[in-house]
């Protein structure tokens, strides 16, 4: 049956109408026909006599024959095999995935393959100026951190912990550490103490790597003294080794066992690269943290390694030509994304310090001089742009980038439009929804297909994602659960300190029992594409009409003297509550009756009656994560009653003191 939103608009089970948006771009025939996808389409019809004519078929391949599709990109992409394997896929009821039984490889190999005077890597910050490395170069120091490694006595399976910025040292230790098979996990500088401490101890590191401190917005924020603490919190630690990066004079006094970056011995010339199994960790990154320990995710070698090949190669499009920026942190799942670029042997741009200092324009100045050809940012930032005005392609020549990759929250048909109109107009927009739990996304671009404003192209290769119901029925034209039905090799191998999967098996499959549930609300379409709508864990829920809080915040936050928003819905199962609109003016704004009343119309006429707020309230700024999610579901415990302690850990924070108008309004 056709999905009814399809059809003439009517009331759907999330109190909207969907019609079918507007493309805002169309790939030309040279576009596909010069398609990394498309050219390996035409390789399994040449070499595997496997015949896709859409990508709709192929991607139906992809995920009713697991075995031959993973093959066939372990072939395409001829992967660097020290042992080969001896099954592609054993049993696969999730979570107990074997995949690549036998196969042993190493990540930095594959990172590290290219060894020529290409530039691989660009970086710069508020810290330094701008530099280029080749492959060569690359090569040269991640050779000698390597052996440096090795004489401080790291080994494979041992955990190197880094709290670093966004530079050029960082790669290279990371790439080290793979090298010799032992465990990289990395906290970013800004993370407060307790943050770092609740992660790291929990994996017991050998090796700590540390920053003397970071520049933010033009300030500077000294990091030794948090340093100390950390290391008195870890008794594994053997070795710290400090990054003299805002000064160069640094002293180590007060740290124990501590050295200089510039002291590490570095009489390596060539790499040895540890052959390890295909399920052996490569990193360990962790959940949010916003409530209890964060959870430490592992991810393997082998699942990387082939998953970013794919993502990055088929879905957005790169090649060993590209320029692939994506702002982030160390700290951000998208830091070990962006690193992937290395795979396909193109230039990865760092940088670190703020977006938005001195302006909005400061990436985008960066995206032009550099000419980056594919840039990444979050959703939350290009929203953040169209608030505050800002017109890029009316400042910079920005006619080089090809794709714009958007991530950490829905993105809106406003988002989609403005990039096409202050950017450039011919361009591939990749909104993907996916995160930390598997290093890559679920649903994404495609360059096959059109991208209509609003929508995600497709389902990726090899994702069997589908929208639940509460009965685990699949559905089309309807919101429901994003699940995988069928494994995917980057899942995590397990979460540490986990041993009987007890926390793993709450986080994904309690739900549906060998489902995998990700916790966010889909619509899929019957032409194959998507709207995310939110985490369902915080949806508004109305007489059981229900809205994910992404098309909430699309109404509220298109009104010109809104800045940002929160809405949480304080009810339960038992109780249906209150929905609480909190929003952030405009300078030099204060929330009127009148305002209040404009948006109480606006949020009847667009989404429902039934959603209309009970209360709005007035903050000065929205709590969010360091990774800049809306703290929607700690924010409903808070205001439901749940100790603030409980609720949230404040160190996984942006700014905890905007916590304030939250807590007061919960006392009172």
């Amino acid at each position: 049956m056709r999905p009814r939103y399809l059809s003439d608009p009517v009331d759907c089970q999330f109190g909207h109408n969907r019609e079918i948006p507007e493309i805002l771009w169309s790939p030309s025939e040279e576009v596909i026909a010069n398609a990394n996808v498309t050219k390996f389409m035409r390789w399994l019809s040449e070499f595997k006599d496997l015949n896709f004519p859409k990508y709709e078929d192929l991607w139906e391949w992809s995920v009713t024959d697991l075995e031959g599709f993973w093959s066939c990109v372990w072939d395409y992409f001829e992967i660097i095999e020290r042992q080969p394997y001896t099954q592609v896929l054993g049993p696969r009821s999730m979570p107990d995935v074997e995949w690549f039984a036998g196969a042993q490889l190493n990540y930095a190999e594959h990172a590290l393959r290219r060894m020529d005077d290409h530039v691989a890597i660009v970086s710069q910050s508020e810290v330094r100026p701008r530099s280029e490395m080749t492959y060569r170069e690359l090569h040269q120091h991640v050779a000698q951190f390597a052996e440096g490694l090795r004489k401080l006595g790291v080994g494979k399976g041992d955990r190197v912990a880094a709290i670093l910025p966004n530079v050029w040292e960082a790669v290279v230790a990371f790439l080290a550490t793979a090298s010799v098979g032992a465990i990289w996990s990395a906290c970013s500088p800004e993370f407060g103490t307790r943050s770092v401490i609740d992660r790291l101890v929990q994996i017991e590191p050998k090796l700590l790597l540390a920053v003397d401190g970071y520049r933010y917005g033009g300030k500077d924020f000294n990091k030794l003294g948090d340093v100390r603490q950390i290391q008195k919190s870890l008794p594994t630690l053997r070795q710290t080794v400090v990054l003299s990066y805002l000064r160069d004079d640094v002293t180590l006094d007060g740290l124990t066992n501590a050295m200089h970056w510039s002291d590490v011995p570095v009489d390596g010339s060539t790499i040895t690269f540890e052959p390890v199994s295909f399920d052996h960790p490569l990193w360990i990154l962790y959940s949010s943290g916003t409530t209890g320990l964060p959870k430490p995710i592992v991810h393997g070698h082998g699942g990387i390694v082939i998953e970013h090949l794919k993502t990055i190669t088929f879905h957005m499009d790169l090649t060993e030509q590209d320029r692939f920026f994506w702002f982030t942190t160390t700290g951000w799942m998208m830091w070990n994304f962006l690193v992937g670029g290395l795979l396909v042997g193109c230039t990865i741009n760092l940088y670190d310090g703020s977006p938005g200092e001195p302006n909005m324009n400061v990436l985008w100045e960066i995206a032009a001089n550099d000419g980056v050809t594919y840039f990444g940012t979050s959703a939350p930032y290009i929203q953040g742009c169209m608030k505050q005005d800002v017109h890029p392609s009316q400042e910079y020549d920005l006619s080089r980038i090809r794709g714009v990759g958007s991530t950490g929250a829905p993105l809106t048909s406003e988002g989609f439009d403005w990039v096409y109109e202050n950017i450039n107009s011919n361009l591939l927009l990749g909104s993907f929804s996916g995160g930390t739990d598997v290093c890559t996304g679920f649903v994404g671009p495609i360059p096959l297909l059109p991208v209509r404003s609003g929508e995600i192209q497709a389902s990726c290769l090899g994702a069997k994602v589908e929208a639940f119901d509460p009965r685990g029925l699949s559905l089309v034209g309807e919101v429901g659960e994003l699940v995988l039905t069928q494994p995917l090799p980057s899942m995590p191998l397990y979460f540490w300190n986990d041993p009987d999967h007890r926390r793993l098996h709450e986080s994904y499959f309690d739900m549906f029992p060998g489902i995998w549930r990700h916790g966010d609300w889909v619509e899929f379409t019957d032409r194959g594409s998507c709207v995310i709508s939110g985490r369902s864990d915080s949806t508004l829920n109305r007489g059981g009409v229900r809205i994910g809080t992404s098309d909430f915040y699309r109404v509220v936050e298109e009104c010109d003297y809104v800045v940002d928003s929160l809405v949480v819905d304080t009810g339960s199962i038992d109780n249906e509550g209150s929905i609480l609109l909190f929003v952030v003016l405009k300078a030099g704004l204060n929330l009127s009756s009148e305002l209040v009343s404009e948006l109480r119309l606006k949020l009847r006429t667009d989404l429902s009656p039934r959603h209309v707020p009970d209360e709005v309230h007035q903050v000065l700024s929205v709590p969010r994560t360091l990774n800049g999610k809306k703290l929607e579901v700690p924010i409903k415990r808070i205001l439901s009653g749940t100790p603030v302690e409980q609720a949230i850990s404040k160190d996984a924070m942006a700014d905890p003191r905007v916590l304030d108008p939250f807590v007061e309004r919960a006392a009172s």
